[in-house]
């Protein structure tokens, strides 16, 4: 009896330590390799990909990784300190292009890179500090 009760525990406490550390990341903390796998299929709905849920939680999670750069440049501009980019304050980014750099990192590389750092490394890119 008790052996039967811990073979069904088992998979229910999985799922709710699963479902701790899914809910537990901040946002942009999904691995590249991840939103990638999510993307493509997304993507080949063409037009329409921004309209589906996962289009929504895909573009959220980017959304929400903007954010937590541009709280971060915000406040050390903010401390005067050194930023590690010098984005306008605004700006646009087409799905092509989030997507390009997120391809261009090896694949070797992409489970280990976070949406969030991807962001980071894309503004650097595009609004490097002249100063």
């Amino acid at each position: 009896m008790i052996k039967s009760l811990s073979t069904r525990a088992l998979p229910a406490a999985f799922a709710i330590g699963a479902g701790v550390i899914l809910c537990g990341m901040a946002p942009g903390d999904m691995n590249i390799a991840a939103f990638l796998a999510r993307a493509e299929p997304v993507m080949r709905l063409g037009p329409l990909a921004a309209a589906t849920p996962e289009g929504h939680r895909l573009k959220d999670e980017v959304v929400a990784a903007g954010k937590r750069y541009k709280a971060r440049i915000d406040a050390q501009r903010k401390a005067g300190l050194k930023t590690t980019s010098c984005p306008p304050e605004s700006g646009s980014m087409s799905p092509e292009e989030w997507l390009a750099h997120l391809r261009s990192y090896p694949a070797s590389q992409r489970r280990s890179v976070s949406v969030y750092s991807a962001f980071d490394a894309l503004m650097k890119k595009r609004y490097p500090c002249r100063n």
